[in-house]
């Protein structure tokens, strides 16, 4: 169990207080399940307000807020684990150095490394690889990796995770507590309420990012609410943190996803409130950086991650994106970008928001 958990994702003795090197983002800190209802009380309430002042409000929450941060750095722990896996053996197929979203795994090699590794047979393997168009190409991408992840599903009972040194597949989350699996379904239960009365009120609905460790599956559960609720319009947004190495990475892999699925993409670009934290939890625990080494870079990386987005407003019209910056020159480029593909400010795909640390917030939709 535990000494094999990869090192970014276990609890350490400053777990329980992230404020160090963090001023300009709120924390919250689990007390029991009566004061993430409160919380959420909070969140609406913020909602009806946005509702009732603009026609095309926000409304920003955190998940940590909504439940146990505990379960959000396990179920990041096995969603990690399982992604590197799957790099792993594309790596074995030849594919190593390609950009995520182009890795696609040869289903019959796939089931041929699983059986060698011992993990399961060939046999056992196949029911992994049917259903909807799953492995019917003779390919499995990272988003069919993903998918055979379902967090809609009982969580504890689905997510196995193969174990390297021993051969088998290994149900972290089993050792979840009967009380722990309710906290699970209660934090999604409160997503699922915020996420309701946001669509009834018209506002849109941002997910904060927060530390890497638990953003995995923060990334994830807010992936699953735009499944449901992103098919007209885009209501829920992600957020991205562009001082991370895989941003990219990231954004178009949810990107590709939301192609493929029909549904609206949504997304808050921000460059990042916890690096200074982040690095000192690094090299005390142990793991690589995940920040990347330059503001230049950090920079880079917006501006790569933006006109990608752009790129997709242009070509789908399903996309929106918040450029959440205080930075002059990715404003100008913003507004350079937009005339050149031609996005219009009355279409309201572009907005900009100036972070006065998250908890106060003003953002105004371009040309009002």
């Amino acid at each position: 169990g535990a000494e094999r958990r990869e090192k970014q994702y276990r609890a350490h003795r400053g777990f329980a207080d992230r404020r160090g090197g963090v001023i300009s983002a709120r924390t919250y800190f689990y007390a029991d399940e009566a004061k993430c209802d409160q919380h959420m009380e909070t969140f609406l309430r913020c909602i009806d307000a946005s509702g009732g002042s603009s026609e095309d409000g926000f409304s920003a929450i955190k998940l940590t807020a909504l439940g146990r941060p505990q379960f959000l750095l396990q179920f990041s722990e096995v969603l990690v684990k399982w992604r590197r896996f799957f790099h792993q053996m594309a790596a074995e197929q030849g594919q190593a150095g390609r950009a995520a979203v182009e890795m696609k795994l040869e289903v019959e090699k796939l089931q041929e490394a699983l059986a060698n590794l011992g993990i399961v047979t060939k046999a056992e393997s196949q029911h992994w690889f049917t259903g909807e168009n799953l492995g019917v190409s003779g390919t499995v991408d990272l988003l069919d990796w993903n998918s055979l992840i379902d967090s809609r599903t009982k969580l504890s009972k689905l997510l196995l995770i193969p174990n390297m040194q021993t051969g088998q597949l290994e149900p972290l989350l089993s050792r979840f507590t009967e009380e722990e699996d309710l906290q699970m379904k209660r934090m999604l239960q409160r997503m699922d309420i915020l996420a309701k009365r946001a669509t009834e009120k018209g506002v849109r609905l941002m997910v904060d990012a927060e530390q890497s460790y638990f953003q995995p599956a923060i990334s994830r559960l807010t992936l699953e609410m735009q499944r449901r609720f992103n098919r007209d319009r885009a209501i829920i947004f992600n957020t991205y943190q562009c001082y991370l190495k895989e941003a990219y990475d990231n954004v178009t892999v949810d990107v590709e996803l939301s192609r493929r699925e029909g549904w609206h993409f949504g997304t808050k670009l921000v460059r990042g409130a916890y690096m200074e934290q982040e690095r000192e939890r690094a090299a005390q625990i142990g793991y690589e950086d995940p920040i990347n080494p330059t503001y230049e870079k950090t920079n880079e990386m917006y501006h790569r991650c933006l006109d990608y987005i752009l790129e997709e407003i242009k070509h789908n019209r399903k996309a929106s994106v918040m450029v959440a910056s205080h930075n002059e020159d990715t404003v100008k480029f913003t507004l350079r970008r937009m005339m050149e593909l031609g996005i219009h400010p009355s279409e309201k795909k572009v907005c900009f928001g100036q972070l006065l640390g998250m908890c106060d917030q003003i953002t105004f939709p371009l040309g009002e």
